[in-house]
């Protein structure tokens, strides 16, 4: 079940809501559980007992390292079952078949083995289990002994709970563990909530899929039918789309939480308009770089013990890893990773930088910055896309004129009707952060002016749903 198909708007998202406020408070947690459950079970119901597992085992650990808060050498020994069980479950899951798989081509005979299923959400959830048992343990060092999570119905919440299960934002539980307990709710909470949901499944279906429909005719159905500019067009067209895909399901995710009385974190904020890919990173998928952060990289000496710039190499190549058991997904984070040093070293080096400079300088500057910036993520995100390094190769041969087909398909402005290029110019305007232009705008005087708004997005939405159907998204495969 995605949340922009028809059985969710319509029958399970208001069932949810209906009863969720209608039920006592006590019951809340419980009710939300269920539902999280019946949400994750539509998705895959094979993955069910993998989640439930999980939620099980971490919940136990979290006990024994409450109760053995002054033994040490046994809290680190329940530490370390708890991180293994987590980085065990994701590397069965969705790692083995990869190793299997290279070990068919280096040995050159099939091995005797049925692939293992790819459970959703996996990469969220085991995060979410291995960011509890770590700070429980953190927690329980520092003698903060009420950290742990006594209650496994709230555990099993936090690690199921259904906005954000599938494809994050990955939550950490010292921000909602308060909220698990007690939280508030208002008239004024579900309006945000709902009308920031609405936004972003507008955001999916209307800006994304469209995108995303180019994108897949460009760069997977015609790439060795296509000539340069047509490669650049579905480069743009997906580096786009994985942005308002993304972002959309995290507004999404934030809203409906906000919903049911919770404050997830920001996930996204405006990256397409950074000026070096340090900044990128500080903008892009922002509870999973803080996820490294605390939980890899500062671990490993951070900028303070040992080599900043292996600590930096290692937390990119897991990032590439994280998303996927391909060689795509690993050149990519450590096409990152080698930008991230450079720009590290060049300042430390203070090699780049300008002093005093003047405004025009500044622009030139800020402008250059920007224009690197969108040309190495865009070459990123061809990797992320195509994964097949042999493809990405010729794809990108293709669009630096490398490599010309003596037989094109079809022209570049065959992919650009009418609609594409009004899709293409707004998804290009709402990369940009708007809300400065609107800042002195009182919006609480025509409140009906949004709510009208709203109804019509909504409208529009519910149109391209019935006409087009499923529209999953694209980091469900995480």
């Amino acid at each position: 079940m995605v949340f922009s198909s028809i059985y969710f708007l319509c029958f399970f998202l208001p069932f949810t809501i209906i009863f969720y406020y209608i039920l006592p408070d006590k019951i809340k947690n419980m009710f939300l559980l269920l539902m999280s459950v019946v949400f994750y079970a539509c998705s895959g119901v094979k993955a069910l007992p993998i989640l439930l597992l999980s939620i099980a085992v971490n919940y136990v650990v979290g006990l024994l390292l409450h109760k053995y808060n002054k033994q040490a050498s046994r809290m680190r020994l329940y530490l370390i079952m708890g991180v293994i069980f987590n980085v065990g479950t994701l590397f069965l899951f969705k790692y083995l078949n990869w190793i299997v798989s290279m070990i068919d081509s280096i040995v050159g005979t099939p091995l005797p083995w049925n692939d293992i299923m790819l459970p959703i959400g996996i990469s969220f959830y085991t995060f979410q289990g291995l960011s509890y048992v770590i700070d429980v343990y953190r927690e329980e060092k520092k003698g903060n002994n009420k950290f742990y999570q006594p209650k496994l119905i709230n555990l099993a919440l936090y690690i199921s709970m259904f906005p954000q299960l599938i494809a994050g934002p990955i939550v950490r539980y010292n921000d909602i563990n308060s909220a698990l307990s007690s939280r508030s709710h208002s008239y004024e909470k579900m309006q945000h909530g709902l009308t920031r949901f609405t936004f972003g499944l507008a955001k999916k279906v209307l800006i994304a899929d469209y995108l995303g429909e180019t994108a897949q005719l460009i760069m997977i159905n015609y790439f060795d039918m296509i000539n340069c500019s047509s490669a650049w067009l579905g480069a743009i067209c997906y580096t786009l789309q994985i942005y308002f895909d993304f972002s959309a399901y995290s507004d999404m995710a934030i809203g409906l939480g906000c919903v049911f009385g919770f404050e997830f974190c920001e996930n996204f904020n405006m990256p397409y308009i950074s000026r070096s890919i340090t900044e990128f990173w500080r903008r892009w998928h922002i509870s999973l770089s803080g996820w490294f952060r605390d939980y890899l990289y500062i671990p490993l000496g951070g900028n303070r013990k040992g080599n900043v710039y292996f600590h930096l190499g290692i937390v990119f190549l897991v990032t590439g890893l994280w998303h996927g058991a391909e060689w795509g997904f690993l050149i990519w984070g450590v096409w990152h990773g080698i930008f991230i040093i450079a720009e590290r070293i060049l300042k430390n080096q203070k090699i780049l930088i300008i002093k005093n400079c003047s405004k025009t300088m500044h622009v030139v500057k800020a402008l250059l910055g920007w224009l690197y910036t969108m040309f190495i993520v865009t070459l990123g995100w061809v990797l992320f896309a195509i994964v097949d390094l042999k493809k990405t190769l010729n794809y990108i041969k293709v669009m630096f004129g490398i490599v010309r087909y003596d037989f094109i398909a079809f022209d570049t402005f065959y992919f650009l009707s009418k609609r594409e290029i009004l899709i293409l110019i707004l998804a290009i305007i709402f990369c940009f952060p708007l809300k400065k232009l609107f800042k002195k705008f009182n919006y609480k005087d025509v409140w009906f002016v949004q709510g009208a708004f709203v109804l019509v997005l909504l409208a529009l939405v519910y149109v391209k749903i019935v006409n087009n159907g499923y529209s999953p998204f694209i980091y469900f495969r995480f």
